[in-house]
């Protein structure tokens, strides 16, 4: 039985989630019977281009999903739902949002691989908006009143047609995860030199996925760079041709290879040949990483929006947090050396061991810029600081306190406490760079 049909016959009565993906062209007047519980409506891949008049009717609708259909013109009606927070159209057609489409409501919107040229002036009055997501679209420019938006914590304006970094978006007090990799403006990458060795099909051999994300799928192989010698084992990095929320893999794929070595990134060993794939993927080798390795953190919830996740048995010692804290201030005092502004510090990024030991991976939403020209040098790593800041916050947050702590070891607690406020400061220009970060936990 089709979900219709399932709410033609009374079954879904009172639900609060609906999904349809089944290739209708006119939004399905039976979702009414839910208006007064659905909370969310899934309608992706489908051939929608229009809502009804009355579609504010579903006036429990906290989050719309809209995916992979034929809207051209963002749908006004969507202001008119009054608990309307979430709204997603990625890889529509759209060309042009109206002004009186946008809600101060709107906590987080997907726009995503679009053809969006503009954005309303407007857009600087929804003061609720956390996560703006513009990825693969035709903008020129923002416009500048997206700097009253100063709950913004996420943007990604990856593979647009920028000719010019927005530097207002730096002053925005809680931003702290940007990617803008992929449009005109954008600093090439001018510190990595690295001649990657590509890798014959002979020499590989593709086994199971170890796992998958937005850009591509991860597999455990092997590799036997030469006859006679002995195979060696390797994850193996597919990236896909799609522009992604955080914008191009290819442009992935170049900040990995100029992110270089560091104990806190796995090693990337050589890229794929092309045309040895059947699929004509570009590819990284890696190292394999040890079994005993796991994401730190989950991925944000459509609640939490911003924040990373966690299970309610994750607790940290004071010994681990000082590891994973440490190691991952020195790889990303280690990017920012090398121009690579990460993008993505997040838990749900890093791979922990049982001791604490961190690796730092996942470029998608990485990009270049210019280290010697700290105007924008110094504004950008103290952008990053703030997302350092909320995951030290998430690991005190889940310390396990210790009945014998020592005096030392308060005054440890004490100082990553302050360095964490530190790093989550309204002011940017006054977070520490990972300079800093580093040298003070040198004398923890």
């Amino acid at each position: 039985m089709t979900p219709l049909e399932q709410l033609r016959t009374g079954q879904l009565a009172g639900s609060k989630h609906f999904q349809l993906a089944s290739g209708v062209t006119d939004f399905p007047s039976e979702i009414f019977d839910l208006a007064d519980s659905l909370e969310f409506l899934d309608l992706s891949h489908n051939n929608l281009s229009a809502l009804p008049d009355n579609f504010s009717q579903l006036k429990q609708l906290k989050i719309v999903f809209f995916n992979k259909n034929q809207f051209e013109e963002f749908p006004p009606v969507l202001a008119d739902c009054p608990q309307l927070s979430m709204v997603s159209f990625k890889g529509n057609q759209l060309k042009a949002i109206a002004p009186q489409a946008l809600s101060p409501n709107f906590r987080w919107l997907i726009l995503t691989n679009n053809q969006l040229t503009s954005l309303p002036s407007n857009i600087g009055q929804l003061k609720k908006l956390q996560k703006l997501m513009l990825a693969g679209n035709r903008l020129r420019s923002l416009p500048p009143e997206l700097a009253n938006c100063h709950n913004l914590e996420l943007i990604r304006i990856a593979a647009n047609q920028l000719t010019e970094f927005p530097t207002f978006l730096l002053k925005l007090p809680r931003l702290a995860w940007i990617a803008y990799a992929g449009n005109p403006f954008c600093q090439p990458d001018i510190t990595s030199k690295t001649e990657l060795p590509v890798v014959d099909s002979a020499t590989l051999k593709v086994g199971e996925i170890l796992g998958q994300g937005a850009s591509g799928v991860i597999y455990q192989g092997s590799w036997k760079p030469h006859k006679g010698e002995q195979s060696q084992a390797v994850a193996i990095k597919k990236f896909k041709g799609e522009i992604t929320s955080d914008g191009s893999p290819l442009d992935e794929m170049r900040a990995c290879i100029a992110a270089g070595s560091h104990p806190n990134l796995v090693s990337v060993l050589a890229k794929l040949n092309e045309k040895a794939d059947s699929n004509g993927q570009a590819g990284l080798l890696f190292d394999l990483l040890a079994k005993d390795y796991q994401n730190l953190g989950g991925p944000p919830s459509l609640d939490s929006c911003t924040r990373d996740t966690y299970s309610d048995e994750t607790r940290f010692t004071l010994e681990q947090i000082l590891t994973i804290a440490k190691g991952i201030a020195s790889v990303v005092a280690h990017l920012h050396q090398r121009g690579i502004l990460h993008g993505d510090l997040y838990a749900h990024n890093i791979l922990v061991n049982p001791q604490g030991h961190s690796i730092l991976g996942d470029f998608g939403a990485a990009s270049f810029y210019n280290p010697a020209n700290q105007d924008m040098a110094q504004p950008l790593e103290q952008l990053e600081a703030r997302a350092f800041g909320c995951l030290l916050e998430d690991l005190l947050d889940r310390y396990i306190p210790d009945e014998n702590e020592t005096s030392a070891a308060q005054s440890s607690l004490r100082s990553l406490r302050q360095l964490q406020q530190n790093c989550m400061t309204n002011n940017p220009s006054d977070r520490p760079s990972f300079t800093d970060i580093c040298q003070q936990f040198s004398h923890l």
